[in-house]
């Protein structure tokens, strides 16, 4: 009876053990969007957050591109590419239509994406930015993005989607590549599937 016994004791102290990792993971889970919002207002990236939080600037965003515009270098090419990754496996076709460009620093820029709904449903989705090299994020400026908002798509449609850019004359000589890549995400929760 005493194993029976001693075999109980260690089933409860793992199931408490288990109960307080799970309960870790969704406290992490839970606090992760707050955090990333912090690290991207220390890092100074992610303007979506600065649109919701207030802080977004139109005219000051319009200054900026006016003095880029002004200081343009015609002799420097920065290499851009594109690449797009659809998260968790989603039932979609998203791609850049061109992988990469060749852009002068100070001039205006526009690419293409397409995104075509394969699921067989309705879906909200929202396509989140990268850009490497970090150090290049505060140099590279959308004006128009389909990252900005979430993006609503009927079952079976395809849609392009402009992206607007520029990048800054500012940016490091030694900078010459800059990758953008977007992942899309479905962001409607599992219960609603």
């Amino acid at each position: 009876m005493e194993a029976g016994s001693n075999s109980q004791a260690t089933n409860k102290k793992t199931a408490w053990k288990l109960l307080i990792v799970v309960i870790a993971m969704f406290g992490f889970g839970y606090a992760l969007v707050p955090l990333y919002d912090v690290v991207c207002q220390v890092l100074g990236i992610g303007r979506f957050a600065d649109i919701e939080s207030g802080k977004y600037d139109p005219k000051a965003q319009q200054q900026a591109i006016k003095e880029m515009t002004a200081s343009k270098d015609l002799k420097r090419n920065i290499t851009v590419e594109f690449v797009t990754v659809l998260n968790g496996g989603m039932k979609w076709e998203f791609k850049a239509l061109q992988n990469e460009v060749i852009v002068h620093p100070g001039v205006m820029n526009t690419v293409d994406f397409y995104a075509k709904n394969l699921t067989g449903r309705d879906v909200i989705a929202q396509a989140v930015p990268r850009i490497l090299p970090g150090s290049a994020t505060k140099y590279f400026t959308k004006i128009e993005c389909f990252c900005f908002t979430q993006q609503i798509f009927k079952k079976g449609e395809a849609r392009t989607m402009p992206l607007k850019f520029m990048v800054s004359p500012d940016l490091p000589k030694r900078i010459n590549t800059i990758t953008l890549s977007y992942t899309f995400f479905d962001t409607q929760p599992v219960a609603l599937k």
